[in-house]
């Protein structure tokens, strides 16, 4: 069997020092925004060259007190419009909803899947105030030229980086191409931790501030409580295992990219659509992701085959019960990809034999 993302081994390899972090953590018993969680949001900022990091539950949440902080800030106001992807993970519009804020969804690059400033271009409005752009499956999206067209009608434009950890562009590297990105560190993330949490990075000063108190009921200083917040506080143990990992997150990186060149390369099956990389760092690929056309035929062939597989996502946002305020909406390129896709195993971890049992099954369908 192929496994489609082994976590074990791939946490294995720091079993030694996350056992060190957990025994210092247990000593210092400072479990609620202790030092570890000052140290990663220090080597995160760094790592992702921002001035800020604000460690925080998740992304979900980080993605909200984003958009949260600039509410309170003033640069948005409840009502407002976000554009966002359709073709995106739910988490994404949910954040735009809990901050009571609209979103618009609109359709993306059928090459990239991410948003693209010509058709966000197309959906611009006056009370569209906001971008949200998608790093899908760990491709930056279409940055030089969102950024280009924000900073023309004066919009905030947030990344959500939830899946694009370290991928980089001649502008600037994931998290510090806009005015503020949000990130996970759920497991299966290319920078995971062993539970949940996520972070925001950014190098406005003042958004930095605001969300530092709204992670933290709105409060600096305890029982002191400044505006009405929330407790989404990166926990202090994941802190210190995120550490552990962000040394070796470019590693990592290289050897999906290494894994995705070798998929690119080898498999020659014309019923299996490949997806577009150009071969530079803009992607880091969280998923390698293929399009056909009989998906359950496929995946029962997977199967067969003892290879492992995951649809990210089978169903548009649109059209999921939570959402039917949006499901008159016409999509037919984000219904056709959500249709269509499914991810192949790829991880730091896998070795290249198991990479080419893949190409060689897959040749054969």
């Amino acid at each position: 069997m192929i496994t489609f993302l082994d976590l074990y081994k791939i946490n294995q390899r720091f079993r030694n020092e996350f056992q060190s972090a957990f025994s210092k953590a247990l000593d210092d018993s400072h479990f609620i925004l202790g030092e570890n969680v000052s140290k990663f949001e220090s080597e995160f900022a760094d790592y992702c060259d921002t001035k800020h990091c604000v460690g925080t539950a998740n992304g979900l949440d980080a993605l909200t007190l984003i958009l949260r902080g600039y509410i309170q800030l003033g640069k948005l106001k409840k009502g407002d419009k976000v554009i966002v992807p359709a073709n995106t993970f739910i988490a994404t519009i949910l954040s735009v909803l809990h901050a009571e804020l609209v979103p618009v969804l609109v359709e993306p690059n059928p090459e990239t899947y991410n948003l693209s400033a010509d058709t966000v271009k197309e959906h611009l409005q006056d009370d569209v105030k906001a971008v949200v752009m998608v790093h899908l499956y760990g491709q930056l999206a279409d940055v030089k030229d969102l950024n280009q067209l924000t900073e023309e009608y004066n919009l905030l434009l947030i990344e959500d980086a939830a899946q694009a950890h370290g991928a980089s562009s001649d502008i600037g590297r994931a998290g510090n191409i806009s005015h503020a990105a949000a990130f996970s560190f759920y497991p299966s993330k290319n920078l995971g931790a062993l539970g949940d949490g996520g972070a925001i990075t950014t190098n406005d000063s003042d958004l930095n501030k605001v969300v530092r108190l709204l992670r933290n009921y709105g409060s600096e200083k305890k029982y002191q409580n400044e505006v009405v917040g929330y407790n989404s506080r990166l926990d202090d143990m994941q802190a210190a295992f995120l550490s552990v990992k962000l040394k070796s997150l470019d590693e990592d990186n290289q050897r999906r990219r290494t894994i995705a060149n070798q998929y690119l390369d080898g498999i020659k099956n014309s019923k299996i659509r490949l997806p577009f990389y150009n071969g530079s760092d803009n992607h880091v690929f969280y998923a390698f992701v293929v399009e056909v056309d009989n998906r359950d035929n496929f995946v029962q062939f997977l199967n067969k085959n003892t290879i492992q597989s995951l649809i990210h996502y089978p169903i548009p946002p649109h059209q999921q019960k939570a959402l039917s305020e949006f499901s008159y909406l016409k999509l037919p390129l984000t219904e056709k990809i959500h249709k269509r896709i499914i991810s192949l195993p790829i991880s730091p971890v896998m070795t290249d034999k198991e990479v080419q049992t893949v190409i060689d099954v897959l040749n054969t369908y």
